[in-house]
């Protein structure tokens, strides 16, 4: 191919050719005035930025010698900066820094080169108070300004440029230190012995506190094609910091994590960042996690953020390892116009032993050593709109094929379809063994379990019990909702089948581990069909707690009402089931003649006209047995004037009402619930104190007032639960 030959008059080509001329020219002698007069320009500049950290953020910055080395390159030594009314925060004895001209032309200040020699940051913590406040300080602003909306993907790029910009082509430090000072009471020091970037090599050496610990970030860094390949690790051990460790209340250490950025750069109108995050043996211990250490031997994500107009996006096209199993995440977070949360998981049908293999190490302490076949395949589906949150969407399913349990764990998951021990907990301490099979006299099997009580239990607790498979997406899908309208946790969505899970075969401590372990174990067993429906609500109605120290249906019907469980009538039926989410305060809802209060006539009518819907009672206007539940005399003494103001959220964790005892089948059911006869109760009891002072008349009536208010702020309550619990 012949391109068309183009002629162009000479005259043109002088006329260029001069142009092209005079603007060197004028390059040459504008550079050689600039050349010229860069000293009095730098000393210019110098004051400006001086004078701009002063009143923009309080800053003292203070250079003692100042001048250029080279034609880019500038030297200045004895550097100080000290925040307003503060602790010094830098001293730097010596250092030397060139920037790339090219850049500057388009007011870009890029680092070529960093050298130096003795620095030191100094970081101090006064209660409320530090010597970084300073960073927190905005400019002022006019008021069109802040009326703007910001570009998430324009502010990104920038930022991210900022920071690049920052990471010099060549560098080289020597001894900077770090110390931070926490309130007098914790000391820090990080001594940078060397850190050098050659061609993109980067090498350091970091003292941590003087001989505790030797750090390494090593890798390459090439900032000018927005990428960077770094590792952190310790020399001979995991990197850890007690000062980290005591401020988390936790522990924290890893072998190594490694960081890739592979390219950033825009994709339409969106901000797409490309790279990955990994960690080698990763140890962590905190309480709200779990109780021992939890290890995570090797994990890592291939991500892919996308940063838009108005939201921040983990694409799906990431990938999250641990060891050999794999997820992919989808992230999202949109600000405006609404607030809107998206969260999806797809794991691919992989093999089921790979990914039990794959959970960190101390998660599942209970199925630790479980063998399965098969596979498996997850999916989860979460949208909530901040402005419809009643319309919040939740899809989650682990989904088997050709699933087989081929060894047990630590624990069998069947033990309890036959006889077995179960120990209760109070504040992560035995309470005592209660067997759970006929040779217990208080055991009572679910064919004489009273109708009442299991349909009023069912109707409040978990009404889809047998016919969901463990959990209820619904009820999920409604807890986020009315949680998040809340602020804060009311309402969770657990059934039966998680309940008694947690109780048999997990402790009571509520940790991340144990709930996750909990899904898992309830998935296992309704899904694998290990324990009948029925043999799941014959244990549960035996181990459930229904009062201080009473534990099982047949405890309790014995306790409040001296009667068999069989002999349950509807209203106490309905009662004992609306105690179960909180057992301790049982008592504080009778009146001193043993009726109940009357703030739970609603609940009554509310549960008892469900039931009757559902064909479970027969229609009743009177209540629903309400006005027929009756505390049992002998327990009436220990219940407190009616007129006493009683604060029910102490009393769970109280012990206010006289304990029991229920497996010395030689006492009598007085004997075991008070005490007394030919054995001594080694069991303190102390009864409740009442204030004999005499009130006023006026004081009396606030005190019924405050009363009746808290009443009917328990009973707006209970309804909540019981509505959102309950489905039609």
């Amino acid at each position: 191919m012949h391109l068309p030959k183009v002629n162009i008059p000479k005259k043109y080509l002088k006329i260029g050719a001069w142009v092209l001329g005079v603007f060197i020219l004028l390059c040459i002698v504008m550079g050689s005035i600039a050349y010229a007069k860069r000293e009095a320009l730098l000393k210019k500049m110098m004051a400006k930025a001086i004078d701009k950290a002063d009143k923009s953020y309080g800053l003292d910055v203070k250079i003692g010698e100042a001048g250029f080395s080279g034609l880019s390159t500038v030297h200045m030594k004895n550097i100080s900066v000290v925040p307003k009314d503060r602790d010094t925060l830098t001293t730097i004895s010596d250092m030397i820094v060139g920037v790339k001209l090219f850049p500057l032309i388009f007011g870009d200040v890029k680092l070529a080169q960093l050298i130096l020699n003795d620095g030191k940051i100094n970081v101090v913590f006064r209660d409320s108070l530090s010597n970084l406040d300073f960073i927190l300080k905005r400019k002022k602003k006019d008021n069109q300004e802040k009326k703007d909306k910001v570009d998430l993907a324009d502010l990104a790029h920038n930022l991210l440029n900022q920071v690049l910009y920052k990471i010099p082509d060549d560098m080289e430090v020597k001894n900077l230190m770090l110390a931070v000072n926490d309130n007098d009471t914790a000391h820090l020091s990080f001594l940078t012995t060397t850190a050098t970037i050659d061609g993109g090599d980067l090498q350091s050496t970091i003292k941590v506190n003087d001989t505790e610990a030797t750090w390494h970030v090593n890798g390459t860094v090439k900032p000018g094609k927005k990428q960077l390949d770094v590792v952190l690790f310790a020399d001979n051990k995991k990197v850890e910091l007690d000062y980290l460790n005591n401020k988390l209340h936790a522990k924290f250490s890893f072998d190594t994590v490694r960081t890739e950025m592979k390219n950033a750069d825009y994709s339409g109108d969106d901000f797409k960042i490309e790279g990955s995050w990994s960690v080698k043996n990763l140890l962590i211990n905190h309480p709200k996690i779990a109780s021992n250490d939890i290890i995570v031997s090797d994990a890592k994500i291939e991500a892919n953020m996308l940063i838009g107009p108005n939201y921040v996006a983990l694409d799906s096209s990431s990938t999250v390892f641990l060891k050999n199993a794999k997820i992919h995440p989808y992230l999202k977070y949109t600000l405006s116009p609404n607030k809107i949360y998206e969260v999806k998981l797809l794991a691919p049908e992989q093999d089921a032993q790979e990914v039990l293999n794959s959970f960190p190490q101390g998660l599942f302490e209970s199925l630790e050593g479980l063998k399965v076949s098969g596979k498996v395949r997850y999916d989860l589906a979460f949208y909530l709109d901040s402005s419809q949150p009643d319309s919040v969407k939740f899809t989650s399913g682990l989904t088997p094929t050709n699933f087989k349990i081929l060894k047990w764990g630590k624990t069998n998951l069947q033990k309890i379809n036959k006889e077995f021990v179960y120990t209760p907990y109070e504040k992560g301490k035995p309470v005592r063994n209660i067997v759970i099979g006929p040779s217990n006299p208080n055991y009572t099997p679910l064919s004489e379990v009273s109708s009442n009580f299991k349909n009023a239990i069912l109707t409040s607790e978990d009404p889809s019990f047998f016919s969901h498979k463990g959990f209820v997406q619904e009820s999920i899908r409604k807890s986020f909702a009315v949680n998040f309208k809340e602020k804060r946790f009311v309402r969770g969505g657990s059934t039966i089948s998680m309940q008694l899970v947690k109780n048999v075969f997990l402790s009571r401590q509520k940790t991340l581990a144990r709930k996750a372990e909990e899904i898992l174990i309830v998935w296992l067993i309704e899904n694998n069909h290990l324990i009948s429906k029925n043999r799941m609500l014959e244990v549960y109605f035996n181990i459930i707690e229904m009062g201080q120290n009473v534990y099982g249906i047949g405890e309790a019907t014995r306790y409040y009402f001296g009667k068999n469980p069989y002999e349950l009538n509807i209203g106490e039926g309905i009662f004992l089931a609306n105690i179960v989410p909180r057992p301790k305060i049982a008592l504080y809802k009778f009146r001193g003649d043993g009726g109940l209060k009357d703030y739970l006539y609603p609940y009554f009518k509310y549960i008892g006209n469900i039931m009757a819907k559902r064909g479970l009672t027969g229609p009743d206007t009177s209540g629903y047995g309400f006005y027929n539940v009756h505390l049992r005399e002998g327990l009436r003494q220990y219940l407190l004037p009616d007129s006493t103001s009683i604060d029910t959220n102490a009393f769970d964790s109280e012990d206010p009402m006289p304990v029991i005892e229920t497996q010395d089948q030689s006492k009598t059911l007085f004997d075991r619930l008070f005490g007394g006869g030919s054995k001594k109760d080694t069991l303190s009891k102390s009864p409740v104190k009442v204030d004999t002072v005499k009130k006023t008349r006026k004081e009396l009536r606030e005190e019924k007032r405050e009363q009746r208010r808290k009443e009917k702020e328990q009973e707006k309550l209970q309804e909540a639960q019981k509505k959102e619990s309950a489905q039609p």
